[in-house]
């Protein structure tokens, strides 16, 4: 088989749900928007679903079919970006509750869906999603009387426990919403990191299920191996790939594996991710193309078959590190022409 091999462990992401519902005192949902980060949104959502788990986000309304196709109409899928234009017949259909963001989509909801469930989502801070203090002072009574399913806010620098916009949020939102009826939400992953002030009565961890930072205890969730195409000697002085972007310092043995920036491997790790062969590290040289990438496997007492990225020699915050970027872009980048395999729940 000439693709790479992503593995995913389903179990690891219900352990990593368990050790986060572990550290709250309340409910405990999932996120599983961007196709459960990448890694499929319906086989995670159904182990989460196995493990407990009754109510799940996704990011827009679409995302949560394959989610109530999978699992049927047993649990809540709450939608982030409320009830946009056009998503009436979904919301319905699909039984979704929009998170509404605005006074505009709070009056689209109630003309439309005047029986449907929604939440509410409140800005704190963040300037991205939700109705600010002003706006939800004006409409706060009439919502409230229709009895919202959630009310929530989001962190924006959760992932930093001593930055003192956290402390400054948490504070927003007791003003904004102490002395309701309606559940409460604030943290999701670094939320519940942060302790018990901050989790309210309900949790959304997200990235911190699927193995990446700030949860740095998470058991790892995926391995990503590429097979070797072909492996050919170069002479000292020659070069490699395009633009002539690495040349041999020594004679050396170039590996060419399948992979490459349609697969997720961003073009800004040319010449910097390093593969590994066992625990023998074996660097990228060159640049990352479309479908190829170009492996110094000169050190390796034998041809390999296969190198793997993702594994236990590195993890998916190691690799986004060299990539100058973060575990959540790694991971909703991987490509599809994985050969994935999924075991566990």
């Amino acid at each position: 088989m000439s693709t790479g091999r992503l593995i995913i462990d389903l179990d690891a992401v219900v352990a990593n749900w368990r050790a986060l519902d572990a550290m709250t005192n309340c409910k405990t949902a999932a996120v599983v928007k961007a196709d459960g980060y990448g890694l499929g949104s319906a086989n995670v959502a159904k182990a989460l679903f196995k493990a407990g788990v009754r109510q799940f986000f996704v990011a827009v309304a679409e995302e949560a079919a394959p989610i109530r196709e999978e699992l049927g109409p047993k649990p809540e899928i709450c939608v982030f970006s409320g009830h946009m234009a056009g998503d009436t017949d979904v919301i319905r259909e699909l039984g979704l509750t929009p998170m509404l963001n605005s006074v505009e989509q709070l009056t689209h909801h109630l003309e439309t869906l005047p029986e449907h469930p929604f939440g509410i989502q409140l800005d704190t801070g963040m300037n991205r999603l939700g109705m600010e203090m002003q706006e939800w002072a004006a409409v706060a009574e009439l919502a409230l009387s229709q009895k919202p399913r959630l009310v929530m806010s989001h962190l924006a620098c959760a992932d930093e426990p001593d930055h003192p916009m956290n402390p400054y949020q948490l504070a927003q939102f007791k003003k904004m919403t102490d002395g309701i009826q309606a559940p409460r939400s604030l943290a999701a992953t670094g939320g519940i990191l942060l302790g018990p002030e901050y989790h309210f009565d309900l949790t959304r961890p997200g990235i911190g299920m699927y193995g990446g930072l700030p949860f740095a205890q998470a058991t790892p969730v995926i391995e990503l191996e590429f097979p070797v195409i072909q492996i050919r000697d170069v002479a000292e002085g020659e070069v490699v790939g395009y633009g002539n972007a690495w040349q041999a310092a020594r004679p050396s043995r170039i590996a060419t594996v399948s992979a490459g920036y349609a697969d997720g491997i961003m073009r800004i790790l040319s010449d910097k991710a390093t593969l590994y062969h066992g625990d023998t590290p074996c660097p990228l040289v060159g640049r990352v193309s479309m479908d190829l990438l170009t492996i110094d496997v000169t050190d390796l007492p034998e041809p390999p078959k296969k190198l793997t990225l993702i594994g236990p020699q590195q993890n998916v915050d190691d690799l986004a590190r060299a990539a100058n970027t973060i575990g959540y872009e790694v991971l909703t980048q991987l490509g599809a022409r994985y050969n994935r395999k999924t075991f566990g729940k």
